[in-house]
């Protein structure tokens, strides 16, 4: 990778650019934005520049230094996750040459719990914690290189580091050994220790614009561009996502049952509506709530088309006879009000309350938000008096 190879940071490369060039490096950088927008390829360019025995702002690509950084194998550069207690070195190390391979994959354990299963989920805690912030960043971080320029850190997902692991990389970070640079990224800059925030030069990256997205599908991974279109605007910004979508077995289908859901909603017709509701709640909870989320981006498609009509830049490119069909029939649906309770059931579905309940209440609510009229909330507490009687009665 060079820097003309990141996607869409223009700014960013200019920056670092001018930093590189000026010999004058600071000891610690916070790389902020969007998960996917290339704070960690942006944290492994860097690297390699300030490894490279050119000592210019582009690492060279042919020195030993350039090899061994693009193969993630360089001794003075260290690449951090957080992750699950138990988790074993192996496939911390697969994470880390697939990172070196394509700086953009998705191999955090937050997203990718199974690189081989990029659909399985897990509810185990990921974390910095304070005995390994200890062994194996602090401690090595106070040693000299051993044939780089630097000692180089690229800590990944910086705001999981629990209050003692961020306390305990806060002492090294105010007092920096020489010849050591730290990378911190992030998407979640507010959960991060301030004191740390502080002590770093921070770099904001932007949400990719869904051409570039496109370009790159297109460019690096041979994708169709009709499909390359459609992934960029559901991937929300993000690379990273536009590639796990690229992967997923299952999009195509949970996109028709978005469509099939709404359509029964509409009808309400018994047997239909409890098939629908049946396929989608059957996923699990985790693949029912990647359902409500695209039919949240499939009604907001509804609103660009209501607005924009045939010039309308659709999420679902290619289900625009559907949208069109829909807004040409129901020119009174209350679109606001359709999004506000398929939120509301995503949040309550991820509250582990039953899905199915979630599902039909929700389905009754669309209909109405449909038909013009005006919807309630999916969940609507009992009036106290009622909850009175129902335990009395108990």
């Amino acid at each position: 990778m060079a820097w003309s190879d990141l996607i869409g940071q223009a700014r960013v490369v200019d920056m670092l650019h001018r930093t590189l060039s000026r010999k004058r490096v600071p000891h610690a950088y916070l790389f902020h934005g969007p998960k996917g927008t290339g704070t960690v390829a942006a944290g492994l360019e860097l690297a390699r520049a300030l490894q490279c025995t050119e000592q210019t702002e582009e690492a060279c690509d042919a020195c030993s230094a350039c090899q061994k950084t693009r193969r993630m194998v360089h001794p003075d550069v260290h690449v951090f996750f957080p992750y699950p207690k138990g988790t074993s070195d192996d496939d911390v190390g697969q994470r880390i040459k697939r990172l070196g391979e394509s700086p953009y994959a998705p191999v955090d354990y937050v997203r990718r719990p199974s690189l081989d299963d990029p659909e399985k989920t897990s509810n185990k805690q990921v974390m910095y914690h304070i005995d390994r912030m200890k062994e194996e960043v602090v401690r090595p971080m106070t040693f000299h290189p051993g044939e780089g320029a630097y000692k180089i850190a690229l800590l990944t997902d910086a705001e999981y580091m629990n209050a003692s692991a961020a306390n305990a990389f806060l002492k090294v970070l105010e007092e920096p050994p020489d010849q050591t640079v730290f990378i911190l990224t992030s998407s979640r800059v507010d959960q991060m220790l301030p004191t740390i925030v502080s002590r770093c030069q921070k770099v904001r990256f932007d949400p990719l614009s869904p051409d570039a997205i496109a370009q790159a599908l297109h460019d690096r991974e041979n994708v169709a561009p009709e499909e390359a279109s459609m992934l960029a605007r559901m991937a929300d910004g993000s690379y990273s996502r536009a590639l796990q979508l690229t992967e997923s077995t299952y999009l195509r289908e949970s996109r028709t049952l978005v469509l099939n859901f709404l359509r029964a909603s509409y009808t309400c017709k018994v047997a239909p509506l409890n098939e629908r509701i049946d396929a989608i709640a059957n996923l699990g909870r985790e693949r029912t709530k990647s359902v409500l989320r695209l039919m949240v981006r499939w009604i907001r498609d509804l609103m660009l088309y209501q607005t924009l009509g045939d010039e309308a830049p659709l999420v679902n490119i290619d289900q625009a006879e559907a949208v069109a069909n829909f807004c040409t029939r129901l020119p009174d649906a209350d679109l606001q009000a359709m999004v506000a309770r398929v939120e509301e059931a995503l949040h309550l579905v991820g509250r582990n309350v039953r899905t199915r309940l979630v599902l039909m209440t929700l389905a009754l609510q669309l209909r109405t938000a449909m038909h013009g009229a005006s919807s309630t909330p999916v969940y609507q507490p009992l009036p106290e008096q009622a909850l009175t009687d129902a335990l009395r009665t108990a």
